[in-house]
C-alpha cells in the first residue's frame, strides 16, 4: 500500500502529519436580486476596495464576489474563517441584495455589456477583455469552491533525514512531493465530479441556441460544457508544468500564464518561470462545484475527504514518469463521460469508484483515523451504490420548469437571514485597506475562537 517514502513515514508514526494539510479556501459567488437577475448594485463599499482586500474580492464580474480566507491548520479553523467573512460580505450588500448558491450562474441578459467585468485595474481589465473575446461572457460566469494545500513542514524534514541522498535539497523533494500529489487529483477527479457534482443545468441564456448539453447532467462546470480554457497542462514535474503553460502563451493558445486554470495549479512563486527553482508551496485545487446545501459553498467533510485524499497519495506508490501524461489524459476522459451523465443514473465507472473508496478506507483504518472520517467515507459509499443521493441528483427534484431559479432565491434568502442575525457581524473592512492574517484573526473573533498558528502558504 505505501510508498518507500509512505512507509518511512508510516514507520515513524508520522502519518498524522500527512493529514496536517494547511488548508485555505476560495469561495466564489454572484450578487444577484431578489428576482435572481445579476445585481444592478455596485461593490459593496463595506466590504473594503476589492483591489486591495486580499479577503473578499472579485473575479471575472463585479457581481462575482469571492471570499478567501486566511491559511488555517485544520478543517475546522478554515470554516471558522469562510462562515465569518461569509458573513461579512452578506452583511455590505445592500438591501435585496442576495448570493446566489449555485455554481452556473442566474439566468444571464441577452445584453452581456449589462454585466460589468471586475474593475481590478487596468491591466486585469485588459485581460478580462481579451479573455472574452476569446471564449466568450458565459465560459466565465461559473463559479467554485477552490481549495489550497500546502503539505505539513514536518513531513519534509523527516523524509530529508532519512532519504536525503535521493534529493538534492528541499526544494527538490517540495517539488516531487506535491507534483505526485497533484497527479493523484487527476487521476481521480473524476471521482470527485461524481461524489460532489452539483451543476446539472444552466439557466437562460448561459448556452446559445442550440448549443449544450440537451439533458441534466451531473456537472456543467467539470464538463467540456464549463469554464475557461481546453489548455491542457504537463503535471510530470514542475519544469515540464512550466515549460509546458509557457510554450501555450508563446504560441497564442494562453493569453499569458495567469489564463492557465487547470483542474490543480502549481503555487509558489509569482515568477511562473521561477517556481522549479523556489519551489511549489501549496495546491490549488480547483475541481469542487460550490455545494448550495451549505451557506458558505462547502461543508466540513468535503473539507476532511479532500485531506484523506491528500495524505493517500502522498504515501501510496508515485506513477512511473513516463505514464503521467497518458494516465491523466485516460482521466480527463473519465471526467468527462461521468460529468456528462444523467445524474440519477448508476455511472458507468461505479465498480472503479467502488473500489477506490474502499482502498480509502482500509488506508483510514490503517493509520486510525477518527471516526469522522469513517462516517464521511461511508456516506461517500452510499453515494456511489445510489446516485439520487448525490447532490447534482438532489438538485432535479428542485427544477420547475427547466430552471432552478425558485430553488436557489429560497435557499439564498434563508442564508441571507440567518446571516443578518448574526451577533456581531464583522464591520472592520471598509476602514482597512488591507488587513493581515492576523489582524484579520484578532477583528474577527476578538478572543472568542483561536486557530492553530497559522502558517504561510505563499
Amino acid at each position: 500500500m505505501f510508498s518507500e517514502i509512505g512507509q518511512l513515514i508510516f514507520d515513524n508514526e508520522a502519518v498524522a502529519k500527512t493529514s496536517d494539510f494547511t488548508m485555505g479556501l476560495e469561495i466564489e459567488m454572484q450578487r444577484v436580486d431578489e428576482n435572481g437577475n445579476f445585481s444592478q448594485e455596485p461593490y459593496p463599499a463595506a466590504a473594503g476596495n476589492e483591489q486591495t482586500n486580499p479577503w473578499i474580492t472579485n473575479d471575472f464580474l463585479e457581481t462575482m464576489s469571492e471570499v478567501v480566507t486566511p491559511p488555517a491548520a485544520h478543517a475546522l479553523d478554515a470554516m471558522h474563517y469562510l462562515f465569518s467573512i461569509n458573513n461579512a460580505l452578506r452583511s455590505a450588500l445592500s438591501p435585496g441584495e442576495l448570493l446566489w448558491p449555485l455554481s452556473m450562474p442566474p439566468r444571464l441578459p441577452k445584453d452581456k455589456s449589462a454585466i460589468p467585468l471586475a474593475k481590478m485595474g487596468p491591466e486585469k481589465e485588459a485581460y478580462l477583455k481579451e479573455w472574452v473575446k476569446r471564449h466568450g461572457f458565459s465560459a466565465g460566469t461559473p463559479c467554485g469552491a477552490h481549495i489550497n494545500l500546502s503539505i505539513d513542514p514536518h513531513v519534509f524534514e523527516l523524509v530529508l533525514d532519512q532519504m536525503g541522498d535521493q534529493f538534492k535539497s528541499k526544494v527538490e523533494l517540495q517539488n516531487y512531493l506535491y507534483a505526485k500529489v497533484a497527479q493523484g487529483f487527476l487521476r481521480y477527479r473524476w471521482v470527485i465530479t461524481y461524489l460532489f457534482g452539483a451543476s446539472p443545468i444552466a439557466e437562460a441564456n448561459y448556452f446559445k441556441s442550440g448549443e449544450g448539453p440537451k439533458k441534466p447532467i451531473r456537472s456543467i462546470r467539470q464538463s467540456s460544457h464549463g469554464f475557461g480554457n481546453p489548455f491542457t497542462g504537463d503535471y510530470t514535474n514542475v519544469q515540464r508544468y512550466v515549460d509546458r503553460i509557457e510554450k501555450g502563451v508563446a504560441d497564442g493558445k494562453l493569453i499569458s500564464d495567469y489564463e492557465f486554470h487547470g483542474a490543480v495549479r502549481f503555487k509558489g512563486n509569482s515568477h511562473l518561470k521561477e517556481l522549479p527553482k523556489t519551489g511549489i508551496n501549496y495546491l490549488e485545487l480547483r475541481m469542487l462545484d460550490l455545494d448550495p446545501s451549505s451557506s458558505v459553498g462547502i461543508r466540513t467533510n468535503t473539507l476532511r475527504f479532500i485531506r484523506l485524499l491528500a495524505s493517500y497519495f502522498i504515501m501510496s506508490p508515485a506513477l512511473n514518469p513516463d505514464e503521467v501524461q497518458k494516465v491523466i489524459a485516460r482521466s480527463d476522459k473519465m471526467n468527462e463521460a461521468v460529468s456528462e451523465e444523467h445524474p440519477n443514473d448508476v455511472s458507468k465507472y461505479q465498480a472503479n469508484a467502488r473500489a477506490f473508496l474502499q482502498s480509502l478506507e482500509m488506508y483510514a483504518n490503517r493509520i486510525q483515523l477518527g471516526p469522522e472520517y469513517q462516517e464521511e467515507l461511508q456516506d461517500l459509499q452510499d453515494r456511489v451504490e445510489n446516485p439520487l443521493t448525490t447532490p447534482s441528483a438532489k438538485l432535479l427534484t428542485h427544477i420547475k420548469d427547466g430552471s432552478l431559479t425558485d430553488y436557489a432565491l429560497n435557499r439564498a434568502k434563508r442564508y441571507q437571514q440567518s446571516a443578518l442575525q448574526s451577533i456581531r457581524p464583522f464591520k472592520g473592512f471598509e476602514n482597512h485597506a488591507k488587513l493581515s492574517a492576523n489582524d484579520l484573526k484578532h477583528e474577527l473573533f476578538k478572543g472568542s475562537w483561536e486557530p492553530d498558528k497559522d502558517k504561510d502558504q505563499a
